[in-house]
């Protein structure tokens, strides 16, 4: 199904940040997890969001779904200003409009309570179903996901990992949103059950005319999915745009080390991919201390002095039809 040309989803500048203990008992420090952090998404489309860890993936996460606020900046979710003086109708309309499918299928499903009692419990909290509704929307559920209708009563432990983040799923879309957020939701399967997993998730997304937000490390996996790419370094979005172009001509120097690093499946590429291999060096700075002007300068092969001093902004350029947070690609373009 085509997106429309309405943005779903609209983030702006958001910002957040943690309160964490300094090295003394009085001395309080704070660490900035999302810097200013922009980007919109139509119906329909899929965002993958990348970066090594620590880098803010999963507190944008967070923010998106309402987990947690943003300390400024706006987000604009199906029209609503989800960031703004919200009646308790309001909230409860957003919540429902975007859900989260999270990392760990072990974790997030609770194993004292039977499969039929987990998905139903949304519909019992947020809508007027009564109890042999929510049993057949349920079953409804697990043969959309690829489930039985018998599994109902069982409880967690009696499924796979597969089963189970198929489960995790089934629950996210029971409230019928329009948003999904999956936070890393295939990295603990095992790959031939990641295919299987992300088939399903594709084949949903074009049934339910369902938004993405995609949140992942495996770029093997991202470039199956997305629609669109946003990278991110420390807090701070470096580039985004279209998920095919950013993958054929990466722009900034960290984008280019994360796609230099993908394996290459294709075993006659494997060799000149190995000679154009981009290594970086030094660890990821501590957000305690982040480094001045653009965060990514220590480990960067073409860093200048500008670069040590003034923090780029994220610019978007037609020769390579994505935004760039980097002076030297800005030089470059002008």
């Amino acid at each position: 199904m085509q997106s429309s040309d309405k943005p779903i989803l609209i983030a702006k500048n958001l910002r957040r940040t943690y309160r964490v203990d300094g090295d003394n008992l009085f001395k309080k420090n704070r660490v900035t997890a999302i810097a200013d952090a922009s980007f919109s998404l139509k119906a329909g489309e899929t965002l993958a969001i990348v970066g090594e860890s620590g880098c803010g993936k999963s507190t944008l996460a967070r923010l998106l779904t309402l987990i947690e606020p943003p300390d400024a900046g706006s987000l604009i979710m199906d029209g609503i200003n989800a960031t703004g003086n919200l009646d308790s109708d309001a909230t409860k309309t957003l919540r429902q409009t975007v859900q989260i499918v999270f990392q760990d299928p072990y974790g997030s499903l609770n194993p004292r309570h039977k499969i039929g009692s987990i998905l139903s419990e949304p519909l019992r909290i947020n809508t007027s179903f009564d109890s042999k509704q929510r049993r057949e929307a349920v079953e409804d559920m697990l043969e959309r996901v690829g489930l039985r209708r018998e599994h109902y009563n069982r409880y967690p432990h009696m499924f796979s990992g597969g089963q189970r983040q198929r489960i995790a799923i089934a629950r996210a879309l029971m409230l019928s949103p329009k948003i999904v957020v999956l936070d890393e939701p295939v990295s603990a399967l095992d790959v031939s059950v990641q295919a299987q997993v992300l088939n399903l998730l594709q084949e949903l997304k074009q049934t339910l005319n369902l938004t993405f937000v995609f949140i992942s490390h495996d770029l093997s996996v991202v470039r199956y999915i997305a629609d669109k790419l946003m990278v991110m370094y420390l807090g701070r979005v470096v580039e985004t745009g279209d998920s095919e172009k950013i993958f054929n001509n990466p722009q900034h120097p960290y984008t280019q080390a994360l796609l230099s690093a993908r394996p290459i499946a294709d075993p006659a590429n494997r060799k000149s991919n190995k000679a154009k291999r981009i290594k970086l060096t030094g660890e990821l700075p501590s957000p305690l201390a982040p480094p001045s002007g653009c965060a990514f300068h220590p480990r960067c092969p073409i860093a200048t002095t500008r670069c040590r001093t003034e923090t780029p902004q994220l610019i978007h350029h037609e020769s390579n039809a994505s935004d760039v947070a980097c002076h030297a690609v800005q030089q470059k373009s002008t």
